[in-house]
């Protein structure tokens, strides 16, 4: 079964993104809430975590697995995406005030278009 075009995109999203949090960590640090430990660890290893599920969904063999995991990464970093919205407030820039908020509504269809590649992995696949 062919990789759904919402998972191709959310694969390619997730390969783009997990290579800046390993190879420009730093520009994700001001955007992690004050209250996690261990900033810097958490970035690279959700950087390792994005590529890891971008592969996954684009082989089909792995495609189940890696989109359930893809829909859980993506409802576990949504609380911190909410506190960048909210703390983009204290911002003078409107453009990363919108990329703040705007990408929240964008959580909904990547969680969709995860378990839409989850649901189209053939069954015998993830065996």
């Amino acid at each position: 079964m062919s990789l759904p075009l919402g998972a191709r995109l959310l694969a390619a999203g997730f390969a783009g993104s997990g290579l800046v949090h390993l190879v420009r960590p730093q520009v994700f640090e001001p955007l992690m809430p004050a209250w996690v430990p261990a900033r810097r660890e958490v970035i690279l290893g959700s950087g390792v975590a994005e590529l890891a599920c971008a592969v996954g969904l684009v082989v089909p063999r792995t495609r189940r697995a890696a989109g359930w995991a893809s829909a859980a990464l993506l409802l576990g970093v949504w609380p911190g995406n909410w506190q960048m919205a909210l703390d983009s407030r204290r911002s003078s820039s409107p453009a990363f005030q919108a990329v703040a908020w705007g990408r929240l509504p964008l959580q909904v269809p990547m969680v969709r278009a995860a378990v839409a590649a989850a649901r189209s992995a053939p069954r015998s696949a993830s065996r």
